[in-house]
């Protein structure tokens, strides 16, 4: 299981409806609600700066939070909406779904390489280039990865890594269906553009050598003596 996950700190609302929504705003908040789980609704309020720190950061709604509320006890939950204001683009409120160990839910998980010191095209001079450091997985709440682990040992320049290749957590599985690309080898930078000055200049060869066709008269008339 995953052994870092995030702390999200908010407070219980102790006021329901429009009115109390515009005084937790009003105080630099932004109310929300945490749902199911078995468990009673819970109205909370989040820091407006802390909220907007963790959106700007990137993937909010597939990254699970272990919510701290004063009185209750701490629970993990994902973020499944979060309103936003029409004119500032600003969030005015989230809702976050409890979860139970047995919950099913889409994380980015990153990708740790190995086998580098047994790749024929790195010891070459050769590039890996990643194409995705974290791949979205469906996976377990009670079950979460710290990470997936894919090998490139035997790896040729040019060849690629997907994620057929890559052994997966008991009980996770992409999101995409269809084998895309982790990473790949490629030439080193001289290398590549070595070729693609040789591919520009068989072009240049092969439209010098294009033979040029003699026209014949028009139909009807006869070539001029």
């Amino acid at each position: 299981m995953a052994g870092e996950i995030p702390d999200l700190v908010a407070e219980h609302r102790t006021g329901t409806g429009k009115g109390a929504a515009r005084q937790a705003r009003r105080a630099g908040k932004v109310p929300g609600i945490v749902y199911g789980g078995g468990a009673d609704p819970l109205p909370i309020n989040i820091g407006f700066d802390a909220l907007l720190t963790r959106l700007k950061h990137g993937r909010f709604l597939s990254t699970l939070y272990n919510m701290k509320v004063e009185g209750q006890e701490d629970v993990r939950v994902i973020c499944r909406n979060v309103q936003r204001d029409v004119v500032k683009d600003l969030p005015t409120h989230v809702d976050f779904m409890r979860l139970r160990r047995n919950s099913k839910i889409n994380l980015f998980i990153p990708v740790e390489i190995e086998g580098e010191e047994e790749a024929p095209g790195l010891k070459s001079g050769g590039v890996l280039t990643m194409v995705r450091p974290e791949v979205e997985l469906i996976v377990t709440a009670g079950d979460i990865p710290e990470s997936v682990t894919a090998s490139v040992a035997g790896m040729e320049v040019g060849d690629t890594l997907t994620i057929s290749s890559v052994t997966l957590p008991q009980g996770a599985r992409p999101v995409i269906d269809r084998d895309f690309v982790i990473a790949n080898i490629q030439p080193p930078s001289g290398l590549a553009s070595q070729a693609e000055d040789d591919e520009e200049g068989d072009e240049d060869v092969a439209a010098d050598e294009v033979p040029t066709t003699e026209m014949g008269p028009p139909d009807g008339e006869e070539a001029p003596e």
